[in-house]
């Protein structure tokens, strides 16, 4: 797997791109919204994704903690996309946050949150939204990952 595996919530909505939003607002995550070179406050999810089509793709990037960074691209109303970079989740304690990045937003929107190799989309990890824990998807049985959820 590359250093900036995929991850995606697959049949999404305008409304769950909101909850994302949200989520990382109440959440206490930093947050750095962007369109192009530029800063600025995050914007209603509804106006992101009804940008022109020739205009830069907007990003969120979330700090759910200093060391760990997850970049939201807003490419599609119908599928929430980010990325991670896995240099950044090194030992027991950063893995468990990404798990819990993970699964705060599969329990905010009940639908699986997925990851794969960069550029692939079989998923090697993902919620489990009825388990309510990240599994290996890869792994028979959907071993469960990192020490909290």
């Amino acid at each position: 797997m590359g250093t900036l595996p995929d991850v995606w919530v697959a049949d999404a909505s305008v409304e769950d791109w909101q909850a994302v939003l949200d989520l990382a607002a109440s959440s206490g995550w930093r947050c750095e919204y962007r369109e192009g070179d530029v800063a600025m406050a995050v914007p209603p999810a509804e106006r992101v994704l009804s940008r022109a089509a020739d205009a830069e793709c907007p990003s969120l990037r979330v700090w759910p903690v200093p060391e760990v960074l997850a970049v939201f691209r807003f490419l599609s109303d119908d599928a929430i996309d980010f990325d991670v970079d896995l240099r950044e989740v090194q030992g027991q304690e950063r893995l468990d946050v990404l798990c819990g990045l993970f699964s705060a937003i599969g329990r905010r929107l009940g639908k699986a949150v997925l990851m794969s190799a960069e550029g692939g989309r079989r998923p090697v990890l993902g919620v489990d939204v009825t388990a309510d824990r990240v599994v290996l998807t890869a792994a028979r049985g959907g071993r469960a990952v990192g020490s909290r959820q």
